[in-house]
């Protein structure tokens, strides 16, 4: 079983959705883990809102930020990995609202040699404005209000919110990298450290979250399933510009055919640099 959990929030000027995220993360009740914001050069407002829940947070935070240079999720990522004491880590999109059972479950579910994927609900615009608007807190809800929002649209499925003793079933897709996404993704930090983390080659939206699991693959690290336990509430956004797409899909084909296990550029490609900004409270 994890110790310390280290919970990588990936973020992008998005205050409201990040600021419901950290609300339910001080809701959670396993209370044994930090909380690291991995910013992707947000403009100030969103460290205004990390140093307001500095005061206020059960839990260490800090702030990892580097400058906004295009969409470099995979690379501050590393970066927030490089300053987190956990010996396993949850990495969750500041987009994705997590229910109070969260870390409990995927500590419930941690297991050395797997690493553990989870699923999300996607909320309409209109729900997702509603919640950011009224200050609501889905984390709460109980399964016959969810009914109900699936009845009204606002909701795409039911599924990732039930709950169910998988046992064994867990490990029926232990070989496959594909349907898997960092919005929800946990593994042990030894596991990171052997597949040198995520890849910073990958730059723009798409696919460093299945390099990363096909390199775990390649380095015997197996897939354990969340589904049905650790799903989070996905707020609506635009959707992202895909225009590097087609160049990461060609570079994750390559990264396959190779088989690789460690990144071209990870954890180690940073050496002793240092982010342009590290705040921590604890």
């Amino acid at each position: 079983m994890a110790e310390l959990i280290s919970v990588i929030i990936t973020t992008y000027n998005r205050e409201d959705a990040l600021g419901a995220v950290l609300r339910a993360l001080a809701r959670q009740m396993d209370r044994d883990f930090e909380v690291i914001v991995a910013d992707d050069g947000s403009g100030p407002r969103t460290a205004e809102l990390v140093e307001a829940w500095k005061k206020k947070a059960p839990f260490s935070l800090a702030h990892v930020w580097h400058q906004d240079h295009g969409f470099r999720a995979a690379e501050i990522r590393n970066r927030a990995i490089l300053a987190s004491r956990g010996d396993y880590c949850i990495f969750l999109d500041g987009d994705c609202i997590p229910r109070l059972d969260f870390v409990s479950a995927h500590r419930r579910l941690a297991q050395r040699g797997w690493f553990v994927t989870g699923n999300r609900v996607l909320m309409s615009q209109a729900l997702t404005a509603a919640v950011l608007r009224d200050g609501l807190d889905p984390e709460r809800w109980n399964l016959a209000t969810w009914i109900k929002q699936r009845l009204r649209g606002g909701i795409n499925r039911l599924a990732p919110l039930l709950s169910l003793p998988l046992g064994p079933l867990r490990k029926m897709r232990a070989g496959a990298w594909r349907g898997a996404r960092s919005c929800n993704l946990a593994m042990w930090r030894s596991d990171v450290d052997r597949v040198d983390g995520f890849d910073a080659s990958y730059s723009g939206w798409g696919r460093e979250d299945s390099d990363i699991l096909a390199r775990l693959l390649h380095a015997d690290v197996r897939r354990k399933d969340g589904t049905f336990a650790t799903g989070v509430l996905h707020l609506w956004h635009p959707e992202a510009d895909r225009s590097r797409l087609v160049e990461n899909e060609s570079y994750l084909e390559q990264s396959l055919a190779d088989r690789r296990t460690r990144a071209s550029r990870g954890l180690s490609s940073l050496g002793t640099a240092q982010p342009a900004q590290v705040g921590e409270h604890g």
